[in-house]
């Protein structure tokens, strides 16, 4: 029975696939972002929550000081795909009123990685059909707040050298060879800002942006990439093992 159940998963991968590579209807910009710092699998750590706090009064809410959203524009969708993402953008789409749109991948006692990994792959795959393809969202903004792995991971596109599984190869950002091949594992505090021409689902320019807080959030981290964050004693953030 699970193994016809990843029989089916795979075909639906391909499909899904095959449907990308013809989307024609693209947002204008889709803002691309790791969740928050980890306590656990179900839930972020206390650095995190302030993360999460800090990207809406600065960055991703409604009037925030230093807004990504400029010319009085809004965003227009916030999508997420595991608590840990859910946890951080839900301060910033409260903010506008707004739902987060869930492509939902939960812990589940007994699943392996595995088969972790390939819920993943699907739903990042269904959740990138999506955006390219729904016509409230042409020449829009949109917000996807993602698990890392999926954002960028070489190590993870070789395992399937048959299906595009990340967001850099299915937003086609692989092309961009000033980008990371991988996004690395001790960074949280990245924005990666992809802008399409109408009708492309070629990027024209992505923008790294590094988060950087003042004022009551100075203290969230604003490490460098590939450099590891400090985390204050008792913190219960997890340490990146990548």
């Amino acid at each position: 029975m699970l193994r016809r159940s990843f029989a089916k998963l795979l075909l639906a991968t391909m499909a899904i696939g095959s449907f990308i590579s013809a989307a024609a209807a693209t947002p204008e910009q889709i803002i691309i972002l790791r969740h928050g710092e980890k306590q656990d699998a179900y839930r972020l750590c206390q650095v995190g929550v302030q993360r999460s706090l800090a990207l809406a009064a600065q960055y991703l809410g409604k009037g925030a000081e230093q807004s990504l959203f400029s010319g009085g524009s809004k965003p227009d969708a916030f999508i997420a795909i595991t608590l840990h993402t859910l946890e951080l953008v839900s301060p910033s789409a409260r903010s506008w009123n707004m739902p987060v749109i869930l492509y939902s991948v939960l812990p589940m006692r007994g699943q392996t990685a595995a088969q972790t990994t390939a819920i993943l792959n699907q739903r990042t795959q269904e959740a990138v059909r999506d955006v390219l393809a729904n016509p409230a969202w042409d020449g829009k903004t949109v917000v996807m707040v993602w698990e890392h792995h999926h954002i960028a991971d070489l190590a993870l596109e070789k395992q399937f050298p048959n299906d595009k599984i990340t967001l850099r190869q299915l937003f086609n950002l692989d092309v961009n060879t000033t980008l990371p091949e991988t996004w690395s594992g001790d960074n949280f505090d990245y924005f990666w800002i992809v802008n399409f021409a109408k009708g492309s689902n070629r990027p024209t320019s992505v923008e790294v942006r590094k988060q950087v807080f003042t004022g009551s959030f100075a203290s969230v981290p604003s490490n460098d990439w590939a450099k590891p964050p400090t985390y204050p004693a008792n913190s219960k953030c997890e340490v990146n093992s990548n």
